[in-house]
């Protein structure tokens, strides 16, 4: 692996495979605890609709992608909020509706070569300098938010009736939330494609869930477990010559069904709640008394 790095577009593709983890970790967390996976799912799959529309117009690809994701993220929140019962059937219409667009919007673009595999199942080996930069730009935005945020993040995530009490402005708070998801899953498409954004968003913070003491705590672990997945993903993609994006996952994956394994097998179940969960449910239990 050390002397594949010697090509650029090797460390491209280490470079925007560490900051989707960093970034999967830190959002993925927030969609576990606020259990909006199938929303994710919503926008990573109606994001196909932005990429058909970028080959379409002849846009940048990040410029459409993001354009067409955000405004399907925005709708999305806008029915979670307003019709919650029929939340997941408008969701999945979303869902298909933009893949839908997306291929066709592709059939009828002049001189038709796109690579469909590469967007469903990642093309991190040809991230070019001027998307990593991007990433970067957008990876620190959504990490400043979450840090100016937290506490509020935080409340929203336990309890948004509370977070109302405390006068958190929880229906922009979700927008926000909403819209940062949006920018994580067109950067991370790249990286692992649509199909499988999901897993990296979600198989980090559930491993680390039941061991952390803190939000804080299961973002970074999340962010160091996606390290270890894309690091360990790339190099078996690199020794055996497989797909990066579902070498990732496979890895990510396998360390899924071990940690399901480990903690069957454990003479001691742990409890269903995460401790620092159990540990802020007695702290605002107490503030309301």
């Amino acid at each position: 692996m050390i002397d594949a790095l010697q090509f650029e577009f090797m460390r491209n593709a280490l470079a925007a495979g560490l900051l989707a983890s960093i970034i999967c970790g830190i959002m993925g967390t927030l969609v576990v605890v606020n259990r909006i996976v199938f929303l994710s799912g919503g926008i990573a799959h109606a994001a196909y609709g932005g990429i058909g529309l970028a080959f379409y117009f002849g846009w940048p690809y990040l410029a459409g992608t993001l354009g067409f994701s955000m405004g399907a993220a925005m709708l999305m929140a806008a029915v979670t909020l307003k019709a919650r019962h029929r939340a997941d059937t408008i969701i999945g219409v979303i869902w298909a509706l933009g893949m839908a667009c997306g291929i066709i919007l592709i059939d009828l673009s002049p001189g038709y070569n796109v690579d469909l595999m590469s967007y469903l199942f990642g093309s991190i080996l040809t991230v070019p300098d001027a998307d990593l930069w991007i990433m970067v730009v957008m990876g620190l935005f959504i990490v400043g938010l979450v840090a100016v945020y937290y506490k509020d993040l935080l409340a929203l995530s336990y309890d948004e009736e509370f977070a109302r009490i405390r006068g958190v402005p929880v229906t922009a708070l979700y927008f926000m939330l909403i819209g940062m998801l949006a920018v994580t899953v067109v950067m991370v498409i790249q990286v692992v494609g649509l199909i499988l954004v999901i897993a990296l968003l979600t198989i980090p913070p559930f491993i680390m869930e039941k061991h952390a003491n803190s939000l804080l705590q299961m973002m970074v672990g999340s962010s160091v477990l996606g390290v270890v997945f894309t690091v360990a993903g790339l190099w078996i993609s690199y020794a055996f010559d497989l797909t990066s994006g579902a070498s990732i996952i496979m890895v990510a994956g396998l360390f899924f069904f071990l940690n399901l394994m480990v903690e069957r097998l454990s003479p001691v179940r742990r409890e269903t709640a995460p401790s620092w969960n159990r540990k802020e449910n007695t702290a605002v239990d107490s503030q309301r008394s």
